[in-house]
């Protein structure tokens, strides 16, 4: 008698979710993915997936998809408030790395994973909010959602972000996610808004006193084509209060945070619309990634801010490890902690190096943000070869 296949319930369809879903389709494994938000096309910012990232897309025939669709970044340059160029990193990313990195909005990228996770025949429902899970070991485990429906299954993948409901069945009195207290503004711009400007497919950056900005090209689109972010200190407010007051205020907001800054930042600002913020938050550490049937993965497991450029890539390395290590058909508990094993040391060092990357965009006296823009000048390229593991790193030949 043929035994049934093993059917995985997976927790949020933001990235890791979709891609894991995919990956356990192909390894003859059936999967459930269970959103809490109503689907949309039209959510979030820009984004980077690095080289590391690519591999995977790569795994998916995806790769060209996300090339096309999005703008391949071909450098990154920093420079000081007064448009003083700083340096540059990320040069040869494909040559290098074998992938290039690949700027994207997010609402594409998630449109694609998406698509593809139907085409592999995973089945994926929207506005189901996790609220328990029942995990007894001789039956099968139970999510149960906000709606009152529940769904069974063998076992459970927590890829809902950092404010993962899973982590909290995982690890009840765990760590909540840290707030670095810095506040992300960001959105999109025409291209024509950067039409002056020689930007090629570079994204350029810029120290200021305080705070950060950024932009590059993340589209063909020529509506929202480019995307941009600032990045400044909380100085006590969160972006749930920011998010209550009008677009008008928030505008006014960088116009003031941002004055006297390098063009084409000021022009950026006065073209933008629906700018979203977002705290910025990480989780450094768990004490343990899975319990019993339930494993936590991507944001979930060790959420990272952006300052290394990593989330997404971690993300996708997440769902291509799992996967892998599934097929083999181990022992659940087993395939979880050597899951946990591979991944934590990398996962929690990028983690720690982005915190660490967000600490030069805090408040400085005049003579602090001089020396700092100093030290940049020399420190950039032994900082970017430091950074190579992060960008070597192929999920496929682990």
């Amino acid at each position: 008698m043929q035994s049934r296949p093993r059917k995985a319930l997976i927790i949020g369809a933001g990235i890791a979710g979709p891609v894991t879903a995919i990956l356990l389709r192909r390894a003859g494994i059936e999967a459930q993915i269970f959103e809490a938000w109503p689907y949309s096309t039209g959510i979030g910012g820009g984004l980077q997936i690095a080289p590391n990232g690519m591999h995977v897309m790569e795994e998916l025939g995806l790769a060209r998809e996300l090339i096309n669709r999005g703008s391949v970044a071909e450098s990154f340059d920093f420079y000081a408030q007064d448009g003083q160029r700083l340096g540059s990193i990320n040069r040869d990313m494909e040559r290098r790395f074998g992938q290039p990195a690949v700027n994207m909005c997010r609402a594409t990228l998630n449109e694609i994973l998406i698509d593809e996770a139907w085409c592999s025949h995973a089945e994926l429902y929207f506005e189901k909010r996790l609220v328990g899970i029942e995990d007894r070991g001789d039956q099968p485990i139970v999510a149960h959602f906000a709606d009152g429906t529940s769904a069974e299954g063998d076992f459970l993948i927590g890829a809902d972000g950092v404010h993962s409901a899973v982590r909290r069945h995982v690890v009840p009195d765990g760590p909540t996610p840290f707030d670095t207290g810095l506040i992300g503004f960001g959105g999109f711009v025409p291209r024509a808004v950067l039409d002056g400007v020689s930007l090629g497919q570079r994204v350029e950056t810029t120290f200021g006193r305080s705070g950060f900005f950024g932009y590059g090209f993340c589209s063909t689109d020529p509506k929202d084509g480019a995307m941009w972010w600032s990045t400044q200190p909380a100085n006590g407010m969160d972006a749930a209060a920011f998010r209550a007051q009008e677009q008008l205020t928030l505008k006014q907001h960088l116009r003031d945070f941002h004055r006297g800054w390098h063009d084409p930042i000021p022009a950026i600002i006065e073209a933008a619309e629906n700018i979203a913020v977002t705290d910025t938050l990480d989780v450094a550490t768990l004490p343990t990634w899975s319990r019993k049937r339930c494993l936590l993965i991507g944001d979930a497991a060790h959420a990272t801010s952006p300052h290394a450029g990593q989330g997404a890539s971690l993300a996708l390395e997440d769902a291509m490890r799992l996967g892998r290590l599934l097929a083999h058909g181990q022992e659940l508990g087993l395939t979880f902690q050597n899951f946990e094993l591979e991944r934590r040391p990398r996962a929690e060092k990028i983690v720690a190096i982005a915190r660490r990357n967000g600490s030069s965009k805090r408040e400085f006296s005049a003579t602090g943000a001089w020396m700092r823009n100093q030290m940049m000048k020399w420190l950039l390229p032994l900082g970017a070869r430091s950074m190579d593991f992060m960008y070597a790193y192929d999920a496929r030949a682990v």
